[in-house]
């Protein structure tokens, strides 16, 4: 445990450290090499941790603390990689905080009911597919957080600071959509395989999360379908993604928070 502990706070200041490294290098043009390492060592270690939280005895143990450290590690990481290549840096500014506070959750979390039993190939790709799909569709979130602070920056007055050196309102738009398509498309391959091992809705107390998936799936579907035929964009645009990630979140996170934490039942 004191191994685990070591961990998380070494990956909570890296990416604190990642998290300055950013602004310094979108507000005073400093180089953008610091990011890249200190943002690739909380990485490393929040990874480190997660294994050592999760694996115990060949089973698998994915309690709700770190199945938010998981879930925010994997944006942090699809974040590190597609900055290497695109203009997309500046969200470190929020994404590398939530995942250093989301590696100290899944530390403090308690975990009394977690999964101790081996897992059937269906409910490993479910899983596999879903941490992917949340992943996406978590980076698409603090995109469209974004893009409504540089449409408010842009409506208020002329840009300052770091909106200066964000791409164009259409560049990142084009980034939003791109990111939500590719979200959509492994949540409908979770949704899909999650159906696989559902024997009994409601019996397996799934119903909640089943509906709200499902929900938030119709909202990216209309929201890309609306972005393809209609042009949406804008705030339309941001308010569509905020509201179909606020159901997924709902629709994982508050029904594990009801079913681990206070009827004391499981499911991954």
């Amino acid at each position: 445990m004191t191994f685990v502990v070591i961990e998380v706070l070494i990956a909570a200041l890296a990416y604190a450290g990642a998290t300055r490294a950013v602004w310094q290098h979108h507000a005073r043009g400093a180089a953008y090499l610091p990011v890249t390492l200190l943002a690739g060592l909380g990485l490393l270690m929040q990874l480190v941790a997660l294994v050592h939280m999760t694996l115990h005895a060949g089973a698998m143990i994915i309690g709700l603390g770190t199945a938010l450290s998981l879930f925010a590690w994997q944006a942090a990481l699809l974040l590190w990689l597609f900055s290497l290549r695109e203009s997309v840096g500046a969200l470190g500014l929020v994404m590398y905080p939530v995942a250093g506070l989301c590696a100290i959750a899944g530390l403090l979390v308690p975990d009394p009911n977690g999964a101790r039993e081996a897992l059937d190939w269906p409910i490993q790709a479910h899983i596999l597919l879903s941490i992917l799909a949340y992943g996406l569709l978590t980076l698409g979130a603090v995109q469209a957080a974004v893009l409504s602070m540089q449409h408010r920056q842009l409506r208020r007055r002329p840009p300052s600071g770091v909106f200066t050196t964000l791409p164009p309102l259409q560049t990142m738009e084009t980034l939003l959509f791109r990111l939500i398509g590719g979200g959509f498309f492994l949540l409908s391959l979770a949704i899909a395989t999650g159906a696989l091992f559902i024997d009994h809705l409601f019996a397996q107390h799934l119903a909640h999360k089943a509906v709200l998936s499902v929900v938030a799936w119709l909202v990216f579907a209309v929201l890309l379908f609306g972005r393809w035929r209609y042009g949406w964009r804008g705030r339309l645009a941001v308010r569509g993604v905020l509201v179909g990630y606020v159901l997924l979140v709902l629709a994982y996170f508050g029904s594990k928070l009801v079913l681990e934490l206070i009827l004391g039942e499981h499911w991954w």
